[in-house]
């Protein structure tokens, strides 16, 4: 365990996931379902911890992209509905035995699922079929739904509980024609496939961007991934951060131009006033990316923004605090409220989702619930 004065932690806002988990509510009709994503550590974020809130909140549904992440929850006594979306074909007795409902891609992984179901003597097991509708990545093409429909009619081991997609680029509006057309091909397709199974399954296909954006299309379920996190596909909506990396300071070092440089290859550079630099505990190994270095970023601490000095190290990186007053023990917020996380992926030219997976478990977790 860390000590006080130096531990390193991503703290989890409950209020904040609350208030944005509300906002995306506020879209919705009242008889929309709201399925989360807790896949990747939920985006980093801890994934039983974060399951936890979101069923107390009263998530309709939990998605993961693995079958060990749901096998995970359920170990941890999660006891929501969980559709795992990338079921491949060597876990489905897991799958089954921890009652994880598996998306189904193609008939080939349909097929082999039913086979397991069939020697286990079980039927109507709950089931999501996914379409393709222009993501081309996984899911049923449409000429390959007379297919799909024919062993639908003869196969009594599965229940499809719902049919869905994804949308390519939902938060970009120079595709909007592309997302539309998306939409219109699901809706035939779903239709199709209600049609041939004598009940309607659920459908959903909007993603975070697609609940803010086309909220009209909502159908009976939506997928809330990023938006949860505090990240928006509109500008000007602020949602609320719910992790903060927050570290403490190591130790604090008054420089003269005479000692040198800093840091690893002397890419720190010390000024002709001299400069005052803090160490602190975090790195590349901590998910810092050393893009970030020699002064591309800047942290808060003390209410003012620290650059970077230096190249980023695996365990530890150097900002210049000169005329900050910093000292050992004071915190430094990587990202939160200030900086967002949004700045530092347009520093890198990346996602937040790619930082915010990037935050190993080594970071102790904290959650804070006022």
């Amino acid at each position: 365990m860390n000590s006080e004065n130096d531990f390193s932690r991503l703290e989890l806002s409950v209020p904040a996931c609350r208030n944005n988990y509300r906002y995306f509510r506020s879209l919705l009709k009242p008889s929309t379902r709201m399925l989360v994503l807790v896949k990747a550590n939920a985006y980093g974020h801890g994934a039983v911890e974060f399951a936890s809130m979101l069923q107390a909140e009263g998530a309709d549904y939990l998605a993961v992209a693995l079958p060990v992440e749901g096998i995970e929850l359920r170990r941890s006594g999660i006891s929501l509905p969980v559709l795992v979306l990338t079921a491949g074909t060597d876990f489905f007795p897991e799958i089954i035995d921890y009652r994880l409902e598996p998306g189904i891609p193609n008939l080939a992984t349909l097929e082999a699922f039913c086979a397991v179901l069939k020697e286990r003597g079980l039927k109507s097991y709950p089931v999501h079929i996914k379409l393709d509708t222009g993501m081309h990545r996984l899911g049923f093409m449409p000429d390959e739904l007379p297919a799909l429909e024919e062993f639908l009619k003869t196969h009594d081991e599965i229940r499809v509980k719902s049919v869905y997609s994804h949308l390519a680029a939902a938060e970009d509006p120079a595709e909007d024609e592309f997302t539309l057309s998306q939409i219109r091909l699901f809706e035939k397709g779903a239709a199709e496939l209600s049609g041939i199974l004598g009940y309607r399954p659920m459908w959903h296909v909007l993603n975070s961007a697609g609940i803010e954006r086309f909220p009209q299309y909502q159908f009976d379920m939506v997928r809330l991934g990023i938006g949860i996190y505090g990240i928006s596909a509109l500008p000007g909506v602020r949602l609320d951060p719910v992790a903060s990396l927050k570290v403490k300071v190591l130790q604090v070092k008054k420089l003269r131009p005479g000692d040198g440089t800093i840091g690893y290859g002397r890419r720190g550079h010390i000024a002709p006033e001299g400069t005052e630099i803090a160490t602190i505990p975090v790195g590349y190994a901590d998910g810092i990316d050393r893009h970030l270095g020699c002064g591309a970023a800047s942290f808060s601490v003390n209410g003012h923004r620290a650059p970077t000095i230096g190249n980023i190290c695996m365990d530890m990186c150097m900002l210049d605090v000169s005329g900050l007053g910093v000292k050992v023990g004071d915190t430094v917020t990587i990202f939160g409220k200030d900086p967002t996380i949004s700045e530092l992926a347009g520093i890198l030219g990346t996602i937040p989702y790619e930082i915010l997976t990037s935050v190993p478990h080594r970071i102790e977790r904290i959650i804070v619930r006022k």
